[in-house]
């Protein structure tokens, strides 16, 4: 039986108010300015339960009548969010996420992506960060960020088919 993710809990721990806040403390603390773009993005991102990419983030923006953004204008936004750790990657979908987690660079960022409905939610690994960055150490290797994608079934997709 089909359903879309909007059937599903949230998959986010903060809600979009919060994630926003959170991004509002820390770039004051960091001296950089979350933008009315910037916090749009982010806030688009934080209320969805599928990871988006820049084009429909672009939909998003533009379906009330608002000015359609230009693309480099968008993944600026998603570049700034990046680089702030406000936002993630998903590198197998070519889509973001807010990040509602605080954690370290050097922390191991577990995704967990639904193959049913698209939902995707964001996991910590420490153990696996641990042993992950002891294999790069031992290789000499110096990573600048470990992310890990698991694809299966989400809890809500896993009820619908038992």
């Amino acid at each position: 039986m089909p359903h879309d993710a909007s059937t599903h809990a949230h998959a986010h721990d903060s809600s979009p108010a919060d994630t926003l806040a959170r991004a509002e403390r820390m770039c004051a603390e960091r001296g950089e300015r979350l933008t009315p773009i910037r916090a749009q993005i982010l806030e688009l991102l934080a209320k969805s339960p599928q990871p988006l990419g820049a084009y429909d983030l672009i939909e998003h923006i533009s379906v009330d009548g608002a000015k359609r953004p230009a693309p480099i204008t968008v993944y600026r936004a998603l570049d700034f969010l990046l680089g702030q750790g406000l936002a993630h990657r998903i590198e197998s979908k070519n889509a973001f996420v807010a990040c509602d987690h605080a954690h370290g660079h050097s922390d191991v960022v577990v995704f967990l992506l639904c193959e049913k409905c698209g939902a995707a939610a964001e996991a910590s690994g420490v153990e696996i960060g641990d042993r992950l960055a002891e294999v790069a150490r031992n290789a000499g290797f110096a990573a600048r960020g470990q992310f890990v994608e698991i694809a299966g079934e989400c809890a809500a997709c896993r009820a619908v088919t038992v």
